[in-house]
């Protein structure tokens, strides 16, 4: 699916920041794509963006309203349904990454039919892909792969790609999850996807390229994680990746949401992605070390840093206090 941008995001009446999270990561990554917020009265997020209505800013060449907002449920809130139906009576598509799909709701169902606008559940896949065929593509490929759930696959993976362009290398950052195809305009979330073609969904989401171009591909969950392994696994089959990056979280007392399961050590994590990896591509090999220390204090975040690096004899970086520059130095060499 693609998305017009710029964006309107829609924080409704947010009860905190943390609820306003898929709209403050698209703000972080693609200030550029956002001419402002919509908050409603009792909203408590900020994302510092100007305050507009729709149809200012529409008048301001906003074109997509993102519904930027999570809750309980991951459902519209029902005085939240008027306003975006005179959005869309405006001439906005709206694109939504919460559960409840927006075609459900008959007002905007009504309304997008009447003007001929879209509404966009980036959970949900608009097309019909193969299954894969494991055949060689041209092109550069590297996957971010995790020790865990939630460790910032995404964030690490949008800062290599961020760090390639920054350096004039053709880089595209293909995302793979509702928040990710929101700050790309463009992807497919994997895990909405029928089993059997997670593979091929990934194989189509990072087509033949040119030689020296680099996909940089947000992975999804963990091999190790009983609930979402299968999806990590077809999407290691499916980007045929030349290079991995291992992300993890050191302060995870065990998987996320898996107390009766321990976090799997950092060797035996690559090991076994390097392994299933090499199904589609032999030369698969792990780069480096993505660490998430937002947990730790600077002294503590510095020598986890340096103590996996000696650990592993890779490179290890935060990607967000100490940037991913070693690791396109690692893979520019």
């Amino acid at each position: 699916m693609r998305i017009e941008h710029p964006y309107l995001l829609f924080l409704g009446d947010a009860r905190d920041q943390l609820a306003a999270k898929t709209a403050a990561g698209v703000a972080q990554w693609r200030p550029g794509w956002c001419i402002g917020q919509w908050r409603l009265p009792g909203c408590k997020a900020d994302l510092g963006l100007p305050e507009l209505d729709a149809r200012q800013a529409y008048e301001k060449g906003a074109r997509t309203v993102v519904i930027g907002v999570a809750n309980r449920g991951g459902v519209l809130g029902p005085h939240w349904v008027p306003l975006l139906a005179e959005a869309v009576a405006l001439g906005f598509d709206l694109a939504s990454g919460l559960h409840q799909r927006l075609g459900a709701v008959p007002e905007l169902a009504k309304a997008a039919q009447k003007h001929g606008r879209r509404l966009i559940d980036v959970r949900i896949p608009d097309r019909d892909f193969d299954v894969g065929s494991g055949e060689k593509r041209a092109g550069k490929r590297l996957l971010t792969v995790g020790t865990d759930c939630s460790v910032g696959k995404m964030y690490t993976a949008l800062a290599i790609e961020q760090e390639m362009r920054n350096r004039g290398l053709k880089a595209d950052f293909r995302a793979t999850g509702q928040t990710g195809i929101l700050i790309a305009g463009s992807g497919v979330s994997v895990d909405a996807v029928i089993a059997d073609f997670i593979a091929g969904a990934t194989e189509w989401l990072t087509p033949p390229n040119e030689p020296d171009h680099w996909d940089v591909i947000e992975g999804q969950g963990s091999l190790f994680h009983a609930s979402y392994a299968g999806v990590s696994l077809g999407l290691l089959h499916g980007s045929q990746a030349d290079a991995l990056v291992m992300c993890h979280e050191p302060t995870r007392p065990h998987m996320r949401g898996l107390p009766h399961f321990k976090l799997p050590g950092l060797k035996e994590c690559i090991a076994l992605n390097e392994q299933l990896a090499r199904l589609t591509n032999p030369a698969a090999k792990c780069v480096a070390v993505s660490v998430n220390t937002s947990g730790l204090d600077k002294p503590a975040a510095e020598r986890a840093l340096k103590e996996t690096a000696e650990h592993i004899g890779l490179p290890a970086v935060d990607p967000l206090k100490t940037g991913v520059a070693p690791i396109v130095d690692r893979l520019m060499a």
